[in-house]
């Protein structure tokens, strides 16, 4: 089985992602929802989650999201005591099912990061990273600061995720895709992140996404993560699609390398 996996990395804006081929499984990840319906959609960030549900999305759609515990007959109420109201989001409790009348949602996922908890992460970053950019550190780490209460549907199409965790969602979804058989990945915008250049994301200064004008991450976790892949994953081919200024961060025998125009080839053979 054959998986398109979509990054966000900019590299992949030459590609159309509302294209569908045949004998091709697609995996997106996060806000790729608002560009077009993949096979499989992941999840990481609660913001991200709440925003996908709250499209109506996850009900048609498979989707894929971390950390996932569904409450049932949970009240939140006393949780929003720790927050102040403009840190509070909370989908519509109330539904109008059509045809049936109003009734009560009666689960929810509660998800959230207190303004404390970021002051601290940015306080400890600061101190063992000294040199980095103050006011870009505070924007990563007070990123979607907030109480989120998702209140759900009993019939959705979502799947909490039992492993990897705690995964950026790029490879997140290539583990997934690997688990669900695939024996050909081809991995799209999955460009390396530069802590000294501008952020390289297609869906930054978009909301729940950083400013345009941040900087991108150290990409050390992220290439770790994927050498693991590569590693338990031996047997399956990965092709990572690139364009011509890319510089390889792996020399694994199972990785091999494409330009987006052959693989637009490739897929409409």
């Amino acid at each position: 089985m054959k998986a398109l996996v979509y990054g966000n990395g900019e590299s992949r804006k030459v590609w159309d992602v509302t294209k569908k081929y045949e004998g091709f499984t697609t995996w997106g990840c996060n806000a790729i929802h608002r560009d077009c319906v993949v096979d499989n959609l992941v999840g990481i960030d609660y913001a991200i989650q709440q925003e996908i549900y709250k499209s109506g999305y996850a009900i048609n759609n498979k989707c894929h999201f971390a950390d996932w515990a569904i409450l049932d007959g949970f009240d939140p109420e006393f949780m929003k005591t720790d927050y102040s109201s403009e840190y509070i989001f909370e989908t519509p409790k109330r539904n109008n099912n059509s045809g049936y009348g109003w009734y009560d949602r009666t689960k929810c996922v509660v998800q959230g990061k207190a303004q404390k908890d970021a002051e601290e992460n940015y306080r400890k970053t600061m101190t063992k990273f000294p040199d980095l950019d103050r006011e870009d550190l505070k924007t990563k780490c007070y990123k979607d600061v907030g109480l989120y209460i998702t209140w759900i549907e009993d019939k959705d199409k979502v799947e909490d995720i039992d492993f990897p965790r705690n995964w950026s969602a790029g490879t997140t979804a290539i583990h997934l895709a690997c688990q669900g058989g695939a024996d050909e990945v081809f991995m799209l915008g999955f460009d390396l992140s530069n802590s000294n250049k501008p952020i390289n994301n297609v869906y930054k200064g978009t909301d729940h996404y950083l400013p345009n004008d941040s900087k991108g991450f150290n990409p050390v976790n992220w290439i770790s993560q994927l050498e693991t892949l590569f590693d338990e994953f031996h047997e399956v081919k990965f092709t990572w699609v690139v364009n011509n200024d890319f510089i390889s961060p792996t020399s694994k025998n199972n990785v091999h390398y494409m330009f987006y125009k052959d693989l637009d080839k490739l897929c409409q053979a």
